[in-house]
Protein backbone atom coordinates (compact mmCIF):
# COMPACT_ATOMS: atom_id res chain seq x y z
CA UNK A 1 0.00 0.00 0.00
CA UNK A 2 0.96 3.10 -0.61
CA UNK A 3 1.98 5.55 2.04
CA UNK A 4 -0.21 8.42 3.53
CA UNK A 5 0.87 11.48 4.86
CA UNK A 6 0.41 12.45 8.31
CA UNK A 7 1.73 15.60 9.81
CA UNK A 8 3.49 18.47 8.38
CA UNK A 9 5.94 20.69 10.23
CA UNK A 10 7.20 23.91 9.41
CA UNK A 11 10.43 25.23 10.55
CA UNK A 12 12.14 28.85 9.96
CA UNK A 13 15.89 28.80 10.32
CA UNK A 14 18.64 31.78 10.31
CA UNK A 15 20.89 30.59 7.87
CA UNK A 16 24.13 32.07 7.69
CA UNK A 17 26.13 33.47 5.03
CA UNK A 18 29.56 33.23 4.11
CA UNK A 19 29.88 36.47 2.18
CA UNK A 20 28.14 39.53 1.29
CA UNK A 21 25.63 38.36 -1.95
CA UNK A 22 23.79 42.16 -3.45
CA UNK A 23 21.68 41.53 -6.82
CA UNK A 24 20.52 44.72 -8.89
CA UNK A 25 17.23 44.34 -7.06
CA UNK A 26 18.60 44.26 -3.38
CA UNK A 27 20.50 42.46 -1.03
CA UNK A 28 20.16 38.88 -0.88
CA UNK A 29 22.53 38.12 2.24
CA UNK A 30 25.64 39.59 3.94
CA UNK A 31 28.67 38.18 5.18
CA UNK A 32 28.83 36.90 8.94
CA UNK A 33 24.78 37.59 8.86
CA UNK A 34 21.68 35.53 8.19
CA UNK A 35 18.65 35.15 6.26
CA UNK A 36 15.60 33.30 6.99
CA UNK A 37 14.79 29.84 5.22
CA UNK A 38 10.98 27.59 5.67
CA UNK A 39 12.22 24.21 5.97
CA UNK A 40 9.10 21.14 5.64
CA UNK A 41 9.08 17.79 7.48
CA UNK A 42 6.28 15.17 6.11
CA UNK A 43 6.25 12.35 7.65
CA UNK A 44 3.98 9.35 6.58
CA UNK A 45 2.22 7.14 8.39
CA UNK A 46 4.88 4.44 8.29
CA UNK A 47 7.56 6.65 9.70
CA UNK A 48 9.09 7.90 6.04
CA UNK A 49 9.92 11.28 6.27
CA UNK A 50 10.64 13.61 2.95
CA UNK A 51 11.95 17.36 3.53
CA UNK A 52 11.45 20.67 1.58
CA UNK A 53 12.81 23.77 1.74
CA UNK A 54 12.42 27.49 0.48
CA UNK A 55 14.19 30.84 1.41
CA UNK A 56 12.75 33.79 1.74
CA UNK A 57 13.62 37.04 -0.75
CA UNK A 58 11.01 39.58 -0.92
CA UNK A 59 13.37 42.11 -2.96
CA UNK A 60 13.35 39.09 -6.06
CA UNK A 61 9.68 37.80 -5.43
CA UNK A 62 6.64 38.81 -3.17
CA UNK A 63 6.96 35.85 -0.43
CA UNK A 64 8.19 36.05 2.88
CA UNK A 65 9.57 33.74 5.06
CA UNK A 66 6.48 34.67 7.11
CA UNK A 67 3.55 34.23 3.94
CA UNK A 68 5.73 30.84 3.23
CA UNK A 69 5.27 29.30 6.74
CA UNK A 70 1.77 30.83 6.85
CA UNK A 71 0.73 29.58 3.68
CA UNK A 72 2.28 25.74 4.31
CA UNK A 73 0.44 25.79 7.82
CA UNK A 74 -2.91 27.28 6.61
CA UNK A 75 -3.32 26.40 3.33
CA UNK A 76 -1.17 23.53 2.12
CA UNK A 77 -0.39 21.82 5.24
CA UNK A 78 -4.66 20.38 4.80
CA UNK A 79 -4.36 19.61 1.30
CA UNK A 80 -1.76 16.71 1.87
CA UNK A 81 -2.46 15.39 5.34
CA UNK A 82 -4.16 12.06 3.90
CA UNK A 83 -2.86 12.17 1.03
CA UNK A 84 -0.35 9.97 -1.13
CA UNK A 85 3.31 11.40 -1.35
CA UNK A 86 3.16 9.71 -4.78
CA UNK A 87 -0.01 12.38 -5.88
CA UNK A 88 1.83 15.39 -6.57
CA UNK A 89 -0.39 16.07 -9.46
CA UNK A 90 -3.31 16.33 -7.56
CA UNK A 91 -1.84 18.33 -4.42
CA UNK A 92 -0.47 20.99 -7.14
CA UNK A 93 -4.23 21.02 -8.92
CA UNK A 94 -5.89 21.42 -4.90
CA UNK A 95 -3.39 24.03 -4.30
CA UNK A 96 -3.83 26.00 -7.75
CA UNK A 97 -7.65 25.72 -6.78
CA UNK A 98 -7.30 26.94 -3.23
CA UNK A 99 -4.38 29.80 -3.60
CA UNK A 100 -5.25 31.31 -6.63
CA UNK A 101 -2.55 31.74 -9.56
CA UNK A 102 -4.03 34.88 -10.85
CA UNK A 103 -2.32 35.68 -13.91
CA UNK A 104 1.08 33.51 -13.06
CA UNK A 105 1.81 31.62 -10.09
CA UNK A 106 0.09 31.45 -6.66
CA UNK A 107 2.51 31.23 -3.62
CA UNK A 108 5.26 29.48 -5.63
CA UNK A 109 7.82 29.84 -3.31
CA UNK A 110 5.42 28.24 -0.19
CA UNK A 111 4.57 25.59 -3.09
CA UNK A 112 7.49 24.27 -4.12
CA UNK A 113 8.69 23.67 -0.38
CA UNK A 114 6.11 21.27 -0.28
CA UNK A 115 6.77 19.95 -3.61
CA UNK A 116 10.25 19.03 -3.20
CA UNK A 117 9.41 16.69 0.35
CA UNK A 118 6.81 15.27 -1.57
CA UNK A 119 9.27 14.29 -4.13
CA UNK A 120 11.75 13.41 -1.83
CA UNK A 121 9.35 10.70 0.80
CA UNK A 122 8.21 9.54 -2.80
CA UNK A 123 11.14 8.77 -3.56
CA UNK A 124 12.44 7.12 -0.34
CA UNK A 125 8.87 5.07 -0.17
CA UNK A 126 9.78 4.08 -3.76
CA UNK A 127 13.31 3.51 -3.19
CA UNK A 128 14.28 5.30 -6.03
CA UNK A 129 16.20 9.00 -6.75
CA UNK A 130 14.48 11.88 -7.22
CA UNK A 131 15.85 11.94 -10.71
CA UNK A 132 14.56 8.65 -11.62
CA UNK A 133 10.57 9.80 -10.73
CA UNK A 134 11.45 13.00 -12.99
CA UNK A 135 11.97 10.90 -15.99
CA UNK A 136 15.50 10.26 -15.67
CA UNK A 137 19.18 11.62 -15.86
CA UNK A 138 21.26 12.54 -18.38
CA UNK A 139 24.62 12.73 -16.46
CA UNK A 140 25.57 11.91 -12.89
CA UNK A 141 27.61 15.29 -12.44
CA UNK A 142 26.13 18.63 -12.72
CA UNK A 143 28.69 21.89 -13.83
CA UNK A 144 28.52 24.79 -11.61
CA UNK A 145 28.77 28.14 -12.25
CA UNK A 146 30.12 30.89 -9.78
CA UNK A 147 27.84 33.66 -8.86
CA UNK A 148 29.86 37.17 -8.37
CA UNK A 149 27.55 39.83 -6.55
CA UNK A 150 27.64 43.41 -6.83
CA UNK A 151 30.82 44.92 -5.04
CA UNK A 152 34.07 46.68 -4.97
CA UNK A 153 35.49 45.52 -8.16
CA UNK A 154 38.68 44.84 -6.12
CA UNK A 155 36.76 42.21 -4.65
CA UNK A 156 34.99 40.72 -7.82
CA UNK A 157 38.09 40.44 -9.16
CA UNK A 158 39.17 38.64 -5.74
CA UNK A 159 36.08 36.01 -6.33
CA UNK A 160 36.83 35.76 -9.52
CA UNK A 161 40.41 34.60 -8.91
CA UNK A 162 38.90 31.92 -6.01
CA UNK A 163 35.99 30.85 -8.19
CA UNK A 164 38.30 29.14 -11.07
CA UNK A 165 37.66 25.86 -10.60
CA UNK A 166 34.40 26.63 -11.54
CA UNK A 167 32.97 26.07 -15.16
CA UNK A 168 31.30 29.85 -15.31
CA UNK A 169 30.68 32.81 -14.02
CA UNK A 170 27.43 34.67 -13.67
CA UNK A 171 27.95 38.36 -12.91
CA UNK A 172 25.58 40.48 -11.45
CA UNK A 173 25.20 44.26 -13.30
CA UNK A 174 23.44 47.01 -11.19
CA UNK A 175 22.25 49.87 -13.54
CA UNK A 176 25.74 51.61 -13.53
CA UNK A 177 27.57 51.06 -17.17
CA UNK A 178 31.07 52.49 -15.52
CA UNK A 179 30.76 49.83 -12.53
CA UNK A 180 29.69 47.32 -14.42
CA UNK A 181 31.93 47.75 -17.00
CA UNK A 182 34.59 46.98 -14.82
CA UNK A 183 33.49 44.38 -12.92
CA UNK A 184 33.38 42.23 -16.38
CA UNK A 185 36.35 43.08 -17.29
CA UNK A 186 37.89 41.78 -13.78
CA UNK A 187 36.35 38.35 -14.22
CA UNK A 188 37.44 38.37 -17.30
CA UNK A 189 41.06 39.06 -16.36
CA UNK A 190 40.69 35.65 -14.90
CA UNK A 191 38.16 33.79 -16.35
CA UNK A 192 40.05 32.51 -19.63
CA UNK A 193 37.35 31.02 -22.23
CA UNK A 194 35.30 30.15 -19.87
CA UNK A 195 31.16 31.85 -20.40
CA UNK A 196 30.27 35.10 -18.78
CA UNK A 197 26.68 35.68 -17.93
CA UNK A 198 25.48 38.64 -17.28
CA UNK A 199 22.67 39.32 -14.71
CA UNK A 200 20.83 42.57 -14.44
CA UNK A 201 17.85 41.77 -12.11
CA UNK A 202 15.95 44.31 -13.92
CA UNK A 203 18.25 46.97 -13.02
CA UNK A 204 18.45 48.32 -16.64
CA UNK A 205 16.66 50.36 -19.19
CA UNK A 206 17.07 49.71 -22.85
CA UNK A 207 19.21 53.00 -23.37
CA UNK A 208 21.86 52.42 -20.37
CA UNK A 209 21.55 48.65 -21.27
CA UNK A 210 23.09 49.42 -24.98
CA UNK A 211 26.15 51.90 -23.48
CA UNK A 212 27.33 48.84 -21.55
CA UNK A 213 26.72 46.11 -23.79
CA UNK A 214 29.11 48.69 -26.76
CA UNK A 215 31.88 48.94 -23.87
CA UNK A 216 31.97 45.44 -23.30
CA UNK A 217 31.55 44.19 -26.71
CA UNK A 218 35.25 43.12 -27.07
CA UNK A 219 35.04 40.44 -23.78
CA UNK A 220 34.51 37.42 -26.52
CA UNK A 221 32.63 34.95 -23.94
CA UNK A 222 29.76 37.01 -23.07
CA UNK A 223 27.17 34.54 -23.39
CA UNK A 224 23.85 35.66 -21.98
CA UNK A 225 22.32 39.07 -20.58
CA UNK A 226 19.48 38.27 -18.04
CA UNK A 227 16.20 39.82 -17.94
CA UNK A 228 18.09 43.06 -18.41
CA UNK A 229 15.01 45.29 -17.91
CA UNK A 230 11.72 44.92 -15.66
CA UNK A 231 9.93 41.82 -15.68
CA UNK A 232 6.82 44.32 -17.55
CA UNK A 233 8.79 45.46 -20.00
CA UNK A 234 7.95 43.66 -22.78
CA UNK A 235 8.61 45.96 -25.80
CA UNK A 236 12.17 46.41 -24.11
CA UNK A 237 13.06 42.64 -24.29
CA UNK A 238 11.94 42.80 -27.81
CA UNK A 239 14.16 45.72 -28.75
CA UNK A 240 17.06 44.27 -26.76
CA UNK A 241 16.83 41.24 -28.42
CA UNK A 242 16.38 42.96 -32.19
CA UNK A 243 19.62 44.58 -31.75
CA UNK A 244 21.11 41.20 -31.95
CA UNK A 245 24.05 42.28 -29.09
CA UNK A 246 23.97 39.41 -26.44
CA UNK A 247 21.41 36.71 -26.49
CA UNK A 248 18.50 37.85 -24.07
CA UNK A 249 17.58 35.32 -20.97
CA UNK A 250 14.45 35.85 -18.98
CA UNK A 251 14.03 35.24 -15.54
CA UNK A 252 11.85 37.06 -13.28
CA UNK A 253 9.45 37.75 -16.31
CA UNK A 254 8.85 33.79 -16.86
CA UNK A 255 7.70 31.87 -13.61
CA UNK A 256 5.63 29.62 -15.38
CA UNK A 257 5.54 27.33 -18.66
CA UNK A 258 2.17 29.29 -19.70
CA UNK A 259 4.64 32.59 -18.56
CA UNK A 260 7.38 31.48 -21.11
CA UNK A 261 4.77 30.30 -23.84
CA UNK A 262 3.10 33.92 -23.93
CA UNK A 263 6.92 35.27 -24.52
CA UNK A 264 7.88 33.08 -26.69
CA UNK A 265 5.27 34.37 -29.12
CA UNK A 266 5.99 38.02 -28.69
CA UNK A 267 9.68 36.92 -29.54
CA UNK A 268 11.58 38.67 -26.95
CA UNK A 269 14.07 36.00 -25.55
CA UNK A 270 16.56 33.92 -26.53
CA UNK A 271 16.55 31.83 -23.24
CA UNK A 272 14.84 31.16 -20.04
CA UNK A 273 16.30 30.99 -16.83
CA UNK A 274 14.48 28.16 -14.57
CA UNK A 275 14.03 28.19 -10.87
CA UNK A 276 12.37 26.01 -8.77
CA UNK A 277 10.97 28.34 -6.32
CA UNK A 278 9.46 30.29 -8.93
CA UNK A 279 7.83 27.24 -10.82
CA UNK A 280 5.95 26.27 -7.98
CA UNK A 281 7.95 22.91 -7.65
CA UNK A 282 9.78 20.35 -9.51
CA UNK A 283 7.07 18.74 -12.30
CA UNK A 284 6.39 22.85 -12.92
CA UNK A 285 10.07 23.15 -13.47
CA UNK A 286 9.78 20.47 -15.68
CA UNK A 287 6.98 22.14 -17.87
CA UNK A 288 9.19 24.97 -18.58
CA UNK A 289 12.02 23.02 -19.69
CA UNK A 290 9.67 21.19 -22.11
CA UNK A 291 8.22 24.70 -23.48
CA UNK A 292 11.46 26.31 -23.92
CA UNK A 293 12.38 23.11 -25.34
CA UNK A 294 9.34 23.13 -28.12
CA UNK A 295 9.97 26.82 -28.97
CA UNK A 296 14.23 26.62 -29.51
CA UNK A 297 14.44 28.42 -26.29
CA UNK A 298 17.55 27.51 -24.45
CA UNK A 299 17.15 26.87 -20.53
CA UNK A 300 19.92 28.31 -17.76
CA UNK A 301 19.51 26.67 -14.54
CA UNK A 302 19.64 28.83 -11.21
CA UNK A 303 18.36 28.66 -7.64
CA UNK A 304 17.65 31.51 -5.04
CA UNK A 305 21.00 30.74 -3.18
CA UNK A 306 19.40 27.40 -2.15
CA UNK A 307 20.47 25.01 1.36
CA UNK A 308 21.27 21.51 0.85
CA UNK A 309 17.70 20.15 0.55
CA UNK A 310 16.82 22.95 -2.51
CA UNK A 311 20.21 22.27 -4.29
CA UNK A 312 19.99 18.90 -4.00
CA UNK A 313 16.57 18.74 -5.43
CA UNK A 314 17.82 20.89 -7.98
CA UNK A 315 20.41 18.82 -9.08
CA UNK A 316 17.63 15.72 -9.41
CA UNK A 317 15.91 18.54 -11.88
CA UNK A 318 18.67 19.56 -13.83
CA UNK A 319 20.93 16.04 -14.46
CA UNK A 320 17.95 15.73 -16.66
CA UNK A 321 17.95 18.79 -19.37
CA UNK A 322 20.35 20.05 -21.79
CA UNK A 323 21.41 23.12 -20.20
CA UNK A 324 23.07 26.13 -22.60
CA UNK A 325 25.60 27.10 -19.14
CA UNK A 326 26.83 25.56 -16.28
CA UNK A 327 24.54 25.59 -13.39
CA UNK A 328 23.93 28.93 -11.48
CA UNK A 329 23.51 26.82 -8.03
CA UNK A 330 25.31 28.88 -5.41
CA UNK A 331 24.48 27.95 -1.87
CA UNK A 332 27.49 26.18 -1.39
CA UNK A 333 29.70 29.02 -2.66
CA UNK A 334 27.98 31.74 -0.85
CA UNK A 335 26.15 29.63 2.58
CA UNK A 336 27.97 29.12 5.50
CA UNK A 337 25.69 25.95 6.62
CA UNK A 338 23.58 23.83 4.09
CA UNK A 339 22.24 21.33 6.97
CA UNK A 340 22.87 18.64 5.06
CA UNK A 341 24.90 15.40 4.61
CA UNK A 342 25.99 13.33 1.50
CA UNK A 343 26.46 16.37 -1.55
CA UNK A 344 29.46 15.31 -3.32
CA UNK A 345 31.22 18.13 -5.45
CA UNK A 346 34.55 17.09 -7.87
CA UNK A 347 36.58 19.50 -10.51
CA UNK A 348 33.65 22.04 -10.14
CA UNK A 349 30.86 19.96 -10.58
CA UNK A 350 28.30 18.69 -8.15
CA UNK A 351 27.92 14.85 -7.50
CA UNK A 352 23.68 13.68 -8.67
CA UNK A 353 22.43 12.30 -5.37
CA UNK A 354 21.67 8.00 -6.04
CA UNK A 355 20.16 7.14 -3.08
CA UNK A 356 16.03 6.90 -2.34
CA UNK A 357 14.63 10.37 -2.39
CA UNK A 358 17.05 13.68 -2.75
CA UNK A 359 20.15 10.84 -1.66
CA UNK A 360 21.29 13.59 1.43
CA UNK A 361 20.51 13.54 5.24
CA UNK A 362 19.19 16.24 6.89
CA UNK A 363 20.47 17.87 10.00
CA UNK A 364 17.20 17.66 11.91
CA UNK A 365 19.33 18.34 15.25
CA UNK A 366 20.31 21.49 14.23
CA UNK A 367 17.50 22.88 12.22
CA UNK A 368 15.48 22.40 15.37
CA UNK A 369 18.57 24.00 17.63
CA UNK A 370 18.60 27.06 15.40
CA UNK A 371 14.87 27.57 14.52
CA UNK A 372 12.68 30.96 15.07
CA UNK A 373 9.73 29.46 14.28
CA UNK A 374 7.91 26.12 14.54
CA UNK A 375 4.50 25.04 13.99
Amino acid sequence: MSPVITAVEVLTVPVPFRRSFVIGSGPVGAGNAATEVVFVKLTADDGTVGWGEQRALPTWSYETHTTIAAVIEENLAPLVIGRSPYDIVGFHRAAAAALSPSVSNGFPFARAAVDIALHDLAGKAAGLPVHALLGGRLTDRVPLCSAIGIQPVEQVEAQAVDSQDLHAYKVKISGDPVADEAAIRAVARHSGTKPLWLDANQSYRWSTLRRLLRAVEDVSTLSFVEQPVPSTDWAGLQRIRSAAVLPVAIDEGSFTASDLARTTMLGGIDAVVVKVCKSGGLRQAQQSIAVAQAHGIEVLASGLTDCGIGFAAALHLFSGADLALPAELNGPELLAELYVDGLEFTDGCAVVPDRPGLGIDVDEDRLRATAVHRS
